[in-house]
């Protein structure tokens, strides 16, 4: 991933003020004598890097901290997947991801990755995740779920800019069935991606951009709503867009297994 330098910068217009004089008469009048001085304004500091609500993308939202990183081309936030707690099976199961939740009153969407290109002449740029190993635990007996693949469904993007300049997916579907292997996610062509845009897997029953709602409630055994402590104790929901496959013939241990999975932003060309 190359790293890339911040390079911003500000082009200031004069602003013309032109008025029209009524004439009342035929006579002309001689310009009066004038000054002209120059106009100064300087700026310090960086663009802000914030997070917006996917499905509202002129809204800031707060979902809590998150690994950035900095540039005129920059990832602003990646989702920390998060299978829940689950009964040992020995049958072929599917668990699904939490979906994202957040600080204040936003409600849970689905999990999302932001790309923010800020550069003159944009070039393009390509997304890709890496699952850097299969999920385990190391100090267990069986130290690594066999067979386990991680899915990503449902992918939309999102952006206060023109679509037509949105960049492109790979595909709706992206199956992670080669542990270390890189996959595409999304491509902007050369002009392409300016400006802040969220890649999304999933959405909430609000949002207004025709995509299927693929978020429930995620409920205990007695049926009630699982509360997140970090979030205010906000409703836990599952999102159904972003799974996690186990065969049945998987021996696992009541312990919790872990992943890394590295989101990668290249230049183009």
């Amino acid at each position: 991933m190359r790293k890339l330098k911040q390079n911003i910068k500000f082009l200031v217009m004069p602003v013309a003020v032109i008025s029209a004089l009524a004439l009342n008469s035929a006579n002309a009048f001689a310009e009066s004598e004038s000054l002209s001085g120059p106009g100064k304004i300087k700026f310090s500091g960086e663009y802000p890097q914030e997070i917006v609500d996917p499905e509202k993308p002129g809204e800031i939202v707060d979902p809590g901290e998150t690994p950035q990183l900095k540039g005129d081309l920059r990832i602003d936030f990646v989702p920390k997947l998060d299978f829940y707690q689950n009964k040992i099976s020995d049958k072929d199961e599917i668990y699904y991801g939490n979906a994202q939740n957040f600080f204040g009153a936003t409600k849970p969407r689905g999990n999302f990755v932001q790309v923010t290109d800020l550069r003159q002449k944009p070039t393009g740029w390509t997304l890709q995740l890496r699952q850097e190993m299969q999920f385990t635990n190391k100090d267990t007996e069986h130290s690594e779920i066999k067979g386990a693949m991680l899915s990503l469904d449902k992918s939309w993007v999102s952006s206060t800019k023109d679509l037509s300049n949105a960049p492109q997916l790979s595909k709706e579907i992206i199956n992670i069935d080669n542990v270390g292997a890189s996959y595409n996610l999304a491509q902007a062509n050369a002009g392409q991606g300016g400006g802040t845009w969220t890649i999304s897997f999933g959405a909430s029953v609000e949002n207004q951009n025709n995509q299927k709602n693929t978020l429930e409630p995620r409920l205990d055994k007695n049926g009630q709503a699982v509360l997140d402590p970090v979030f205010d104790n906000k409703p836990i929901y599952l999102n159904k867009a972003v799974s996690l496959s186990i065969p049945g013939t998987t021996i696992v241990d009541p312990v919790p297994y872990t992943t890394v999975l590295t989101w990668v932003l290249a230049e183009l060309p």
